[in-house]
């Protein structure tokens, strides 16, 4: 059952009192008030230190309680409930808040708050206060350095039981340096970070030239200098920023192209803009790439860590120009963005938008204020200190007679009063007399008294000097903004761009590699890579300080070449995936290119004798075996990442394979005991990728087909001599070069004519090579091997080489014939 109950009637004499107001001017009244509040105790900056009411009583709390750099971490909650119960009666997370962003170095250019442990990041909150620690960092000390000099006005607290400083001495720029954000009612403020450095520059020079413009400013101050560094582009909005205190800018982020992976190219993040952190970038990147806005993409990564720093990759797809696809980033995600600075702060307690030299000169006011008044401070505490040393003297020259008067007084009262009244002194000093210790009545005192002294009536005319002359001031000031430059400046992070012009160049290449023509190089040396166009080849066959092009074929840039292999196997290789030379046509060398193992899959012993082109015209390969097989193969192209063009026997192995360019030319063999043996190419039918072949030359018994390849126009025959027994590539041997016409034609199947004439100790050759002249040779390593004169006889013998020749190539041409095989 429900119990009713009944309120107890006002007593007789109660008088009801209703007021009747207009709800209009109630809401408007309550209105005004919050916004004042919100404006001047929250969200805006006093114009002198940069600080807003928050973070004025972080630093002072911290400074009250001692917690300076040299000192240790304490709990963040801890500072955090000391500046709630005695200054900041609000919620603790919006004091945390505030503590937080003074101790991140992406937040603030100079940061105040020196935090252990995790304090977040552009992308994550920061752990709750109770697991983190903190303290002042060493710019911190600047800013409330003097502050117990009556250098600044204190009010009462909220409950004025305490005081708080009503601005803080500052003697670092901070509202500039550090920047600042922030909502009030009816008005924000957003102000970028500068670089300390500059900005100390530009105030100097305003202290000696105070009709300074902003154009003289700006030589010193060219810029803002966020924090996450990145790079701005287009300066109009900031000078209009630094004439009004509005203006924008925009701000991109700092990448560049590079091989990610030996096949892919990516974008390498390494700066963003001010604000914008990683998982912002990915998140817009996902959804670009979902909705198929952004083409191009294979990969995103993020691999920033401690030690690296900000480490963002993109990697690109085969095909897309990576320049393209960057500044269609630029233009769709956070890697460039804007930054609108509106410059309002608290001046005199009122909100005014300033240009820079307005703030400039509001801190260099509030700079002269607190040097004045802490000099003024300084004078009366030296002058207190010279009259009670005064006293002290006075009593030490006459020790006896003082002591003798103290003696003979009832009380220290009348003690006091005939030290005043024989000796002439001050009451403060009577009184610094009766108590000073008998320690002090030594020779050594009166002398450290004497100096003390002299130091003090000195302090006073220095400190005199100050305050009567405006310019000793102004460049105390001067000096005291350039040592703090020095103690906490560092250089500029943000490169400043005049404009755009990059993206906008790089905009206009299309974003897909186009199917241009190329070339594609193979090294003795294993290295593979491609020209950025369908560049001529030109006479060299390499550098003189790099191994030589043994291998040349054209393509396009989107199509595919094949890797022949000593087991007669053809992989199939596309031309995008290979890195891109510049145009160096007249002597091509591939120092940017990369090694064959990244792109081709070898078995045990198997090697890589040159490239094809995937052509399903012309007269097709040409190949032969270390038996002294040869064949030509149709030119058949299968739709298979690797297929077989040959079958060999067992224990044979294919030694050389080109291309074929037309059926005019030669085929040649040189076998391991010295013999040559060359023939037409028309002399052999071409068979199908199943065949296997037929006699090319015949050898010995324990022989080899030595080298295998076309002959062509003037060509010349590499031989060197040397043991049988010698381990591979360890024999200089002797070198020959002769004329190709000095051998006569033979024909298919039969021994040749011996090319070269072995000397004692030699019975093989370990090396042979045919080819266009000039030749040029190179060592394993790639370095260049001196040959000699091409005038040697068909059956001479070599000339001691310097060194083991590994491969010989002549000219770059369209069609080029392979070398010796390279180790895959």
């Amino acid at each position: 059952m429900a119990r009713r109950t009944t309120q107890p009637p006002p007593p007789d004499d109660f008088e009801e009192h209703i007021l009747d107001i207009d709800v209009g001017d109630e809401m408007r009244s309550s209105f005004l008030e919050y916004a004042y509040s919100v404006i001047y105790s929250r969200a805006l900056p006093d114009a002198r230190d940069g600080l807003k009411p928050v973070q004025r009583r972080i630093l002072y709390t911290m400074n009250e309680m001692g917690l300076r750099p040299d000192r240790g971490h304490v709990k963040s909650a801890r500072v955090v409930g000391e500046v709630m119960g005695r200054l900041h009666p609000h919620g603790d997370s919006a004091i945390y808040d505030a503590m937080v962003r003074m101790a991140q170095p992406w937040s603030m250019r100079v940061p105040f708050i020196d935090g252990h442990g995790n304090f977040g990041s552009p992308d994550d909150s920061p752990a709750a206060m109770r697991y983190t620690e903190a303290r002042m960092a060493p710019a911190a000390l600047a800013m409330v350095t003097s502050i117990d000099e009556d250098t600044v006005d204190f009010k009462p607290n909220y409950d004025s039981r305490e005081t708080e400083p009503t601005v803080l001495p500052a003697a670092l720029p901070n509202l500039i340096v550090n920047g600042t954000t922030g909502i009030a009612v009816g008005m924000a403020t957003n102000i970028a970070p500068h670089n300390l450095i500059e900005v100390v520059q530009a105030l100097r020079h305003l202290i000696t030239h105070p009709k300074a413009t902003v154009d003289d400013l700006m030589r010193f101050v060219p810029g803002p200098d966020l924090p996450t560094g990145g790079k701005i582009v287009g300066l109009e909005g900031i000078r209009d920023a630094y004439e009004t205190g509005r203006g924008t800018f925009k701000m991109r982020a700092t990448a560049r192209i590079e091989n990610v992976t030996p096949r892919k190219k990516g974008i390498v993040v390494t700066e963003l803009p001010y604000g914008v952190g990683t998982e912002k970038i990915i998140e817009r990147i996902k959804i670009l790439v979902q909705s198929k806005k952004l083409q191009g993409i294979s990969d995103i990564k993020d691999l920033t860590d401690r030690e690296k720093g900000l480490n963002l990759v993109i990697e690109v797809k085969n095909g897309i120009n990576p320049d393209a696809l960057l500044a269609q980033l630029y233009r769709h995600t956070p890697l460039e963005d804007s930054f609108g600075i509106n410059t309002v702060a608290l001046v005199d307690g009122q909100p005014r938008t300033l240009g820079l030299k307005e703030l400039l000169e509001v801190f260099l006011g509030h700079r002269f204020d607190v040097v004045r008044r802490r000099t003024v401070f300084r004078r009366g505490k030296a002058v207190d200190r010279l009259h009670l040393v005064d006293g002290l003297l006075i009593a030490i020259l006459d020790i006896d007679e003082v002591i003798q008067v103290i003696r003979g007084s009832d009380n220290a009262v009348a003690a006091k009063e005939r030290l005043i009244e024989i000796f002439e002194l001050s009451e403060i000093q009577a009184d610094y007399i009766l108590d000073m210790p008998l320690r002090r009545l030594t020779k050594f005192s009166r002398l450290e008294l004497e100096k003390e002294q002299e130091e003090l009536r000195r302090t006073i005319e220095e400190l005199d000097a100050i305050l009567a002359d405006e310019k000793l001031l102004r460049k105390v000031v001067s000096d005291e903004l350039a040592e703090v430059a020095k103690t906490y400046g560092t250089p500029r992070r943000t490169v400043l761009l005049e404009s755009s012009g990059v993206a906008t160049k790089a905009a206009e290449v299309p974003l897909e590699v186009a199917d241009d023509p190329c070339l594609v190089y193979l090294s003795s040396t294993g290295l593979l890579a491609r020209t950025n166009g369908a560049d001529t080849p030109g006479t060299g066959g390499g550098r003189a300080k790099h191994d030589v092009i043994i291998s040349a074929v054209r393509s396009t840039a989107r199509g595919d070449i094949g890797v022949i292999t000593s087991l007669g196997r053809v992989v199939r290789l596309g031309v995008l995936e290979l890195p891109t030379l510049p145009p160096t046509a007249n002597d091509p060398h591939l120092s940017g290119g990369l090694p064959l193992s990244e792109f081709v899959a070898l078995e045990a012993g198997e090697r890589v004798l040159g490239l094809t082109g995937l052509s399903s015209d012309g007269p097709g390969l040409a190949l032969g075996t270390r038996d002294g097989i040869v064949k030509r193969v149709n030119p058949d192209v299968p739709n298979r990442d690797d297929w077989e063009v040959i079958s060999l026997k067992d224990g044979d192995e294919v030694v050389g394979a080109v291309e074929l360019t037309s059926e005019d030319v030669e085929l040649c063999f040189i076998t391991s005991d010295g013999q040559l043996l060359h023939f037409a190419a028309d002399l052999v039918r071409p068979q199908g990728r199943g065949g296997g072949g037929v006699a090319g030359i015949r050898i010995t018994d324990g022989e080899r087909a030595a080298w295998f390849g076309v002959i062509s126009g003037d060509s010349v025959v590499v031989t060197a001599s040397g043991s049988s027994t010698a381990l591979p590539g360890t024999e200089n041997g002797a070198v020959k070069v002769t004329p190709f016409g000095e051998y006569p034609a033979k024909g298919r199947g039969t021994g040749g004519v011996r090319c070269h004439r072995f000397l004692k100790g030699e019975d093989a050759l370990v090396f042979a090579w045919a080819g266009p002249e000039p030749a040029r040779a190179a060592a394993a390593s790639g370095a260049a091997i001196d040959l000699p004169e091409a005038n040697g006889r068909r059956d001479g013998s070599g000339i001691p080489a310097a060194q083991p020749i590994a491969a010989c190539a002549g000219p770059v041409a369209a069609r080029f014939a392979p070398a010796p095989p390279v180790e895959g």
